[in-house]
């Protein structure tokens, strides 16, 4: 019997988006739209391209994604960002491998156009990320609130094709987005029980700007890749200086 998919996409006001990313996996069996109650038309423009439409409130991703696993009526689920397209070459990847009994999990690499940009090194490509899953299999860390793990019962495969990802079209839209990373990203290293040494305000972001710029080989990505690289080893620099600050909260919270 031939296994079936349920793609899934999560939402908040993605009304620009989310008709060109439905239209994108049309070939899936099943569309689903969780939608964290936007404000916009985002719920009119998914039900008018054919998807099921289930609104539930927004707690961080980890916890989204892993109700969005008890929605679909199929085995299989694939996650789609908004901001994402499928291809037909994908579509027909994604169709053969889901007939298998192995693996359960399968990383899809990502195209990431970033200002305008395809940019093809500094991390972000391949990029792979755990999208295809057999929802019976798969569940996600809660611990992980942004940028979730997946924690799968049985084997991972690799997808050769990719989804293209319309990342970042401003500087302005990237910088905001960073900005919130970080803040989930302190949080998670503060109940971690990392606690930032004064050295590590230097260490941190010339680390992370060496390892985008250099190791990754950004430079060949020329302005885009210089500027990429900065603005990621500046906000690690953030990320540690509002540890920081929460770490020194809690100290205070508990002597008090």
């Amino acid at each position: 019997m031939r296994e079936k998919l349920s793609v899934i996409v999560l939402t908040h006001n993605e009304e620009e988006n989310i008709e060109d990313c439905l239209k994108s996996v049309a070939w899936a069996d099943e569309l689903i739209v969780l939608d964290s109650f936007s404000e916009d038309r985002t719920v009119e423009v998914a039900q008018e391209c054919g998807a099921r439409v289930v609104q539930h409130p927004f707690e961080n991703w980890a916890v989204q994604r892993d109700f969005g696993l008890t929605l679909p009526a199929n085995r299989w689920v694939f996650y789609v960002d908004a901001d994402e397209r499928g291809t037909p070459e994908l579509a027909q990847e994604v169709q053969q491998v889901i007939q298998r009994d192995s693996p359960v999990g399968w990383w899809v690499p990502r195209r990431n156009y970033i200002w305008g940009k395809w940019i093809r090194h500094a991390g972000w490509h391949p990029d792979y990320q755990l999208r295809l899953l057999r929802r019976d299999k798969a569940r996600y860390d809660p611990s992980r609130e942004v940028h979730e793990i997946v924690i799968l019962d049985g084997e991972e495969g690799f997808l050769e094709n990719t989804l293209t990802h319309y990342n970042y079209d401003t500087v302005s839209e990237f910088l905001s987005k960073q900005d919130f990373y970080s803040d989930y990203e302190a949080g998670i290293l503060l109940k971690q029980g990392v606690r930032p040494r004064l050295r590590t305000f230097v260490s941190q972001p010339v680390r992370e700007f060496w390892r985008r710029y250099v190791s990754l080989k950004g430079y060949r990505d020329g302005g885009h890749g210089l500027a990429l690289s900065l603005l990621m080893g500046y906000y690690a620099l953030v990320t540690y200086v509002r540890l920081w600050r929460l770490g020194r909260g809690a100290d205070r919270a508990g002597a008090s």
